[in-house]
Parts: C-alpha cells; structure tokens; sequence
C-alpha cells in the first residue's frame, strides 16, 4: 500500500473539461462560467468530481461538485455509470430523510457537453477522513483526535446509516433493486457474481473470491428482513465533518435496495481492511475506532432492529472489496503500472483476511 503506485484516475484533460464545463453551464444559466475548477488529488478511480465555483452577475456564487461518468477510455472500475440513478438517490433520500445530502442542482444525461453524464451539486465544507495514507495510520486529523471525538463521529456516523434505513420508505427505493429472481439480498449478490465475471473476463480469475462465494452460500441467511434503501458505500471516508459532526454524507454511486446488514457489514469491514494494513505496516492502528460488537450495539438502540448473520454480511463485504481490488489491480496491469503476478490473489491487498473469513478464523 505504502509503494504501489497510485492507479492513473483519469485520462481527461482538466483545461479541457473545465472550458466545456463553462460552455455547457451558460446554457443552463445564462452568463454562468465555471471559475477555480480543480480535480481533486484523492478523486476516486470510479466516477470522477470536480470542484469549481459558479460565477453569475446575480448572486449568490455557489462552491459547487461535478460527478461526472468514468472515462470509457480509462479501463473503468465498474460497466455501468448510470449518473440519472445516483442524482435520483439523492433527490429522494433528501426528501425522506433529515441526512445532510448535498443539494443536486442539474444532471446532463447527454454525453455530448462533457464525453460523459454527470450531474452538479452544492459543496459542503470540511474534512474528511483520509483514505491515503488512511486514517487508521499516524498524522491525520482524526487520528490525533481523542477517545471521547472519535467516539463522537463514530456514534454520529452508525446514526447516519440508522436514518437512512428508518426513514426512506423501501417502495420509493425500488428502482435500486438488482434485476433477476429472489429476494433482495440473493439479486445484490447474484449481481456481484455478474460483476466479478465481469472483471476477470478474458484474465485469470480468483480461486480465493471463488471460495468466498461458496462459504456466503454455506452461511445465508435463514430471514433477511425487509429491504431498506442502502448507501453502498457506507463509510466515514465518504462523510464530510465539521468537527466531528457529519455535514455531507457523498458517494451514491452503490447504492442498493438491499438488507439493512449490507450496509452495516460494508461500514464493520471497510474500517477493518484500513486497520488490518496498518497494523501489518507496523502501526497500532485503531483497534478500538469502529468495533463490530459496538457498530452492532449503536444501530440496535437507534432503530430497534439487531443486526443478524453479520459473519456472513461481513464475509460479503470483504468479499465485494476483494472483486474491486482486483478490478483496480488488472487496470493497474493495463496502464504498465504493476507486473501482471503468477497468483492472481495477491493482487487482493487484504487476501489474507479473507482467506480466514472463508475459513472461519477472523473474527476470533
């Protein structure tokens, strides 16, 4: 994690997206520009944002971001951008629900004006927590703040999530639902087997993903409940905070009509995988930032509903990471930035955790 280098996220040229930008806002609102645009250096490998400010002669000027599709060009991280699908989520969980969504301002579904969709929102100011180098190693905002902080963001984020499955009504979230036959959690993961298909098309496939997705089905769910509406993406470094308390909960792009315990097993394993690298870079980490048990505890006293199977839903989670890993992994053989292995597994950063979730040593 240290030395890799870092995956090329774009193959777009910022001056060129921004003087389009200003060309297409000026039809959207007349004598608009797009003033201080900036990519920024921790954009994602997946959808790309771009900040700028909205100028007009009427004000008041707007700091605004600019989802826009992944690059066709750029070997994507996933098929499918639908940019109409994650500006509606949005619409909707600010509708239902009191999370501090960023207000979406226009979606262009026409690819013509900037090479892809995208869609435009306010935003926020803050601090997010960092994914490189992560927050679980040494030298960042959230790793120097104190026990009873981190306790504070970490009982304000498990919140986030336990709104968001309360108060959206499931029916309003049903055009999030995977296609094909069974109940919502058999269609998310009969998806991710499509999209790992996907992914080792024409590459050497994983024996160890392959494994993962025979132990979910030894460990399914006898009753998966009702599904809610599901961020996806369901962690802190996708939150913006003033202070400790979230202001901007971001990223739609996964989400999902699905088990409450998708979302809940993503935000468990997610911290997990930062701390498991750091601790084996030689850093204590954050061993008690984010536990399972009280991840669990939290959402149980806000929505009345205990988490169940969260062996399995974590397993899942680590699984889903692993089909993305390896996804950025062959895009990072492609662009000639990393040696194609002998072993395809070792392209996984945290093969060997899920190596002891398959087989049932983890969490012991």
């Amino acid at each position: 994690m240290v030395t890799a280098p870092r995956p090329r996220t774009s193959t777009r040229d910022p001056e060129e997206v921004a003087r389009r930008l200003t060309a297409w806002l000026d039809t959207r609102l007349p004598g608009a520009r797009a003033a201080r645009v900036t990519v920024p250096t921790s954009n994602g490998m997946s959808s790309e944002t771009l900040l700028f400010d909205l100028e007009h002669p009427e004000p008041p000027l707007h700091a605004c971001a600019l989802r826009l599709a992944a690059d066709p060009a750029a070997y994507t991280v996933f098929p499918v951008y639908d940019m109409a699908r994650q500006y509606r989520t949005m619409r909707l969980v600010a509708e239902h629900t009191d999370l501090p969504v960023p207000r979406v301002l226009w979606l262009e579904e026409d690819p013509g004006p900037l090479g892809a969709p995208f869609f435009v929102m306010e935003r926020v100011e803050g601090r997010v927590p960092p994914d490189v180098m992560p927050y679980t190693y040494e030298g960042n905002w959230l790793h120097a703040a104190s026990d009873t902080e981190r306790e504070h963001l970490e009982a304000a984020s498990i919140g986030l999530l336990a709104r968001l499955h309360d108060q959206v009504p499931p029916e309003k979230a049903e055009f999030l639902a995977a296609p094909g036959d069974g109940d919502a959690l058999r269609r998310h993961v009969t998806a991710q087997r499509a999209y790992y298909a996907w992914v080792v098309d024409g590459l050497a496939r994983s024996p160890l993903i392959e494994d993962a997705f025979e132990r979910l089905e030894e460990l399914w769910p006898r009753e998966t409940g009702t599904p809610v509406l599901n961020w996806g993406d369901a962690r802190i470094g996708n939150v913006v905070y003033d202070g400790f308390e979230p202001t901007a909960v971001l990223d739609w792009e996964m989400a999902a009509l699905a088990p409450r315990e998708v979302d809940l097993g993503w935000t468990v394993y997610l911290h997990r995988f930062f701390h498991d690298l750091t601790v084996a870079f030689g850093q204590r980490g954050l061993p008690d930032f984010l536990r399972r048990d009280r991840v669990e505890e939290r959402y149980a006293h806000l929505t009345g509903h205990t988490p169940r199977d969260m062996d399995f839903y974590t397993l899942y989670a680590a699984l889903r990471h692993a089909v993305v890993m390896l996804r950025v992994a062959y895009r990072q053989v492609h662009f000639g930035e990393v040696a194609r292995p002998a072993d395809p597994d070792t392209l996984i950063l945290h093969h060997g955790s899920l190596r002891a979730m398959v087989q049932g040593s983890y969490w012991d």
